[in-house]
């Protein structure tokens, strides 16, 4: 008695603090939702969720258990102890003995295990991944897709012994574990479904792209929302119907004690007529999986291309069709046998002759393609492709927007002069001398102030600055990073609870760095720097010019990065503001950002939601106390927006935006994008085939605000979720002008469309089979490691625009040589922001590439000894990113050299080496190697001064 009320406590408390712990979840979501402005966003994510947990589940549970009750229902009976015969029912097929029986029943437990745990797989796959958009791990069914899984799951010694004592398990207590795994089963496909939400929004609300696949001649849209949705349905279908069939068929086969006995009693009618119904279910969705197998041929990997190949389309296709006409045929038949039930029917045998054909016909459907292939395709393989590889050309361009690539001839004359110098001012100062490697390293050094401060990144962006007070306003290329607050790095006796959420709460200031200037000693130049003692700790700038174009009010950054803890405002402790010499400066949070925690429900919420008592216990909490939590801006914008792909780098502005409120002057801008890997005929990259930028995120540093902007409203995905979202964008028009004019080219788009450039700006069949154009990024010498050059942002004019501009540029090589071949920028500004312009240098010339000119600059003996001399002298040099520069109609390469000490990560700008044409030279700085190259001497020497030990 005392150990059932025991055990049922426990249950209760357990249960009790579940559901004390989903209330919890629940309540905070919704505050936090309803601060951030988002909360019918996520009111319609968490009824999809639910309705679609709920609806799949309770319609599993109901078909399990109606099946595993009729099954029960309709068994061989228990022998009897005076039975002294087991007697087999009339018209009973199929008796099996011992040595038959026990394969077959623990080859179907073990088969029913074996599906447990795969789709148990993919719902922890999504439970730690968290993502919306996963390929679906399966959805052809069909013997080569089941052969994989189980391969995969075969492989796995933890899941082969787990499935193996699950199988024991079904043959010791059927009715037990199949009636508990039918509730398990049931509650995995609800929740796989329900992290499917965003599949399920997407198909109610489709766009239609005007653009159609050649095979079938359907829209674009149809696979961008409509397949993934079939899929998800086929997903639960095979499930759900290969489960109740083995359920089923394990019931009455381990009926009448049958092991123990050692002998089956064959299928009785009424068992007969069950399991013709849940087979009917069966053939069923193989039939569907053939339908959809079709469709999925778009996304073969056979052939010379990717997509639908010759033995695709020829061979492969029909043989889908044909299965999955043979698979409807026996579905009908049985799903006829079922309702209209006779006994002794003279067609019984004819479910034996169907499944004999269909098993016939799918060993053909796999051998014929595959002979196909060998000897019509691969005797003349471009022949018979090439239709193929143009669709193929044609939909990937599509997909990934190369087709708006602009291309023209560039062909550098290497007539360029001092003259052309001077009339391209910005260009040349604007020439990148630092990195972001080193520029982060002295401001480690130098910036961080406190300990428990860091700078997690460096970004290029440009900003209108008047540098003095005379000067005219201009562009110039700068590097801006955020002075955050990393509590990881304060001291660990200091690490208490109060420090860690209420008085350690936000970082302060940032740097902003001229990209091609140095100060004394070879360290960078700051347009803004340090903490300053004056007014409210306004920052340190340069002049008061830079303070005037600069805003620099209020720096306090309480979302970032890293600012991974949650933390309480307006409480009786003030917050760390920033140190001020020997002593602190402390302030009070007063933004709009922030859950008000001014009653005792609140608090108990938040208690249990953060697992900390801490926060209902404390004194520390006045009427004004808020809590910020998800401050980290990754995390935040995830959370609003996870149907969205996010770029990697987000970049810190500092603009002065009429609507921010309380004067708000820094932001985070992210790039954001829609993606799907579901684009037919188009080759995948990183597991995506379609991609746009679609959305600009932007960030409130201090009150935590986050707005979608859409920049690409001709894109059919962001079209579909404005539907579905109509409060969570906004237009591009509606961003302040002066963040406006801070947005970029993304460097991960601008990658992946690099990416595909080099195969895919080969538009001709015969070339692109031949892969006789193929292209590459090339290598660069940084520091003492060969690297493939990365996209890199300039201030200059494009040849034949006579205005400098902000833009994203990447050369090419040709495949397995080093020579230039092509160079591809993105614009960034105004009007032309996002075009693309590709610029191909003609092929009967040589163009120095950037390996080559790292060879030559390795090569000099003078630059190659001084760099041998100084990293002997406890110390190294690092050569910096190189650069080419398009000036008027030439190509000039900068590469900077800095000086780091073994003992102390302080790199310097020690030399900057520049080459045009045949001429190469290393100097103090810019200025000195562009007056050096263009000396009448058509070889100058190299300009080096004497050796000085290194900075410290």
């Amino acid at each position: 008695m005392f150990k059932q009320i025991f055990l049922r406590f426990l249950i209760l408390c357990f249960g009790g603090w579940i559901l004390l712990d989903v209330i919890a979840r629940f309540g905070a979501e919704l505050l936090w939702f309803q601060e951030v402005s988002y909360l019918p966003v996520f009111l319609l994510r968490l009824t999809t969720q639910g309705l679609l947990w709920l609806g799949v589940t309770a319609i599993t549970i109901a078909y399990f258990r109606w099946n595993l009750k009729r099954a029960n229902q309709l068994k061989h009976p228990s022998p009897q102890a005076d039975t002294l015969e087991l007697r087999k029912p009339p018209l009973s097929i199929l008796p099996l003995r011992l040595r038959t029986l026990l394969p077959l029943t623990f080859g179907l437990s073990l088969l029913l295990a074996l599906i447990l745990i795969h789709y148990g797989q993919i719902a922890v796959q999504y439970w730690q991944i968290g993502e919306v958009n996963l390929p679906m791990p399966i959805s052809m069914f069909n013997l080569f897709a089941i052969w994989q899984v189980g391969q995969q799951i075969s492989t796995q010694v933890g899941y082969t012994s787990g499935a193996i004592l699950a199988a024991i398990a079904v043959l010791v207590y059927p009715q037990f574990t199949l009636s508990a795994i039918a509730v398990v089963f049931a509650a995995l496909l609800g929740f796989i479904a329900a992290q499917h939400w965003a599949t399920v929004l997407q198909y109610l609300q489709p766009t239609a792209f005007n653009a159609t696949e050649p095979l079938f001649n359907r829209d674009i849209g149809f696979y961008i929302f409509t397949l993934p949705f079939i899929e998800l349905l086929v997903l639960w279908w095979i499930g759900l119907t290969l489960y109740g069939f083995i359920a089923v068929a394990l019931t009455y086969l381990t009926s009448g004690h049958s092991l123990s006995e050692g002998r089956f009693l064959g299928f009785s009618p009424p068992q007969q007529r069950h399991l013709f119904g849940v087979s009917a279910g069966v053939i069923g969705t193989i039939t569907i999986g053939y339908w959809l197998s079709c469709y999925e041929l778009l996304y073969s990997r056979r052939g010379a291309s990717f997509g639908a190949s010759y033995t695709d389309v020829v061979a492969q296709l029909p043989a889908y069709i044909v299965l999955g006409t043979t698979a409807s045929v026996i579905a009908l038949y049985l799903l006829g046998r079922c309702i209209f039930w006779q006994p002794q029917s003279k067609r019984r045998r004819w479910v034996g002759i169907g499944l004999v054909v269909y098993g016939v016909l799918a060993i053909a459907g796999i051998f014929i393609p595959e002979l196909v292939q060998s000897v019509a395709v691969q005797p003349n393989e471009l022949v018979r492709e090439r239709p193929y590889i143009e669709r193929t050309i044609a939909l990937t361009r599509q997909a990934f927007g190369l087709n708006d690539i602009d291309i023209q001839t560039f062909n550098p004359q290497g007539q360029l002069s001092e003259a052309d110098l001077r009339n391209n001012p910005l260009t040349i100062r604007n020439i990148r001398l630092w990195d972001q490697r080193p520029l982060l390293d002295t401001n480690r050094q130098l910036q961080q102030i406190r300990l428990y401060y860091r700078f997690p990144d460096a970004d290029i962006d440009r900003y209108t600055l008047r540098t003095e007070p005379t000067a005219p306003r201009e562009q110039r290329q700068v590097l801006i990073a955020a002075r955050e607050l990393d509590y990881n790095a304060v001291p660990q006796e200091a690490q208490t609870w109060v420090n860690r959420h209420l008085i350690y709460t936000h970082g302060y200031g940032f740097t902003v760095s001229p990209v091609n200037t140095v100060a004394a000693g070879g360290l960078p130049e700051y347009f803004v720097r340090d903490i300053g003692n004056e007014g409210e700790g306004a920052l340190v700038t340069s002049s008061p010019s830079i303070r005037e174009s600069i805003p620099i009010e209020r720096p306090r950054i309480y979302y970032g990065e890293i600012t991974d803890p949650y933390v309480m405002t307006g409480t009786r402790q003030r917050e760390l503001d920033f140190p001020s010499g020997s002593d602190n400066t402390y302030n009070s949070y007063d933004g709009r950002g922030g859950i008000a925690l001014n009653s005792l429900w609140q608090r108990a919420l938040f208690a249990v939601y953060l697992k900390d008592w801490r926060v209902l216990v404390t004194r520390e909490f006045t009427p004004q106390t808020k809590l910020l939590f998800r401050r980290n801006i990754n995390q935040r914008i995830r959370e609003i927006a996870p149907f969205l792909m996010y770029d990697r780098d987000p970049y810190l502005v500092a603009a002065d935006s009429s609507t921010a409120p309380a004067q708000n002057n820094l932001y985070w801008i992210v790039d954001a994008y829609t993606t799907s890997n579901h684009y037919p005929y188009s080759d995948l990259v990183e597991g995506i085939n379609y991609i746009r930028n679609s959305v600009k995120v932007v960030i409130d540093a201090y009150h935590g605000f986050v707005t979608f902007y859409v920049a690409d409203p001709t894109d059919p995905m962001i079209q579909t979720w404005s539907r579905i979202f109509p409060s969570l964008f906004k237009p591009l028009s509606a961003m302040p002008a002066a963040l406006r004019q801070h947005i970029r080219y993304p460097v991960d788009f601008f990658n992946l469309q690099s990416d595909r450039l080099m195969t895919y700006h080969m538009t001709d069949p015969q070339v692109f089979y031949n892969r006789e154009d193929q292209w590459q990024i090339p290598n660069e010498v940084y520091g003492s490691e060969t690297r493939p050059v990365e996209p890199y942002y300039l201030i200059t004019s494009l040849p034949n625009v006579p205005f400098e501009e902000f833009i994203l540029l990447l050369p090419y090589t040709p495949r397995q040589r080093t020579n230039l071949v092509a160079w591809l920028a993105a614009r960034a500004d105004g009007e032309n922001y996002g075009r693309l312009l590709l610029y191909t240098f003609p092929k009967e010339r040589l163009i120095f590439g950037t390996e080559q000119i790292e060879a030559r600059i390795n090569q000099d003996p003078v630059i190659s000894q001084q760099i041998s001399l100084w990293n002997r002298q406890g110390s190294k040099a690092i050569q910096g990113n190189l650069l080419v520069i398009p000036i008027e109609q030439s190509l000039l390469y900068v590469e900077p050299l800095y000086l780091e000490a073994d003992q102390n990560s302080l790199p310097t700008l020690v030399r900057v080496i520049v080459a045009y044409e045949n001429r190469i030279v290393m100097a103090e700085t810019l200025e000195q190697a562009l007056q050096a190259i263009f000396r009448d001497e058509p070889t100058p020497e190299p300009i080096v001064r004497p050796v000085e030990a290194p900075t410290p």
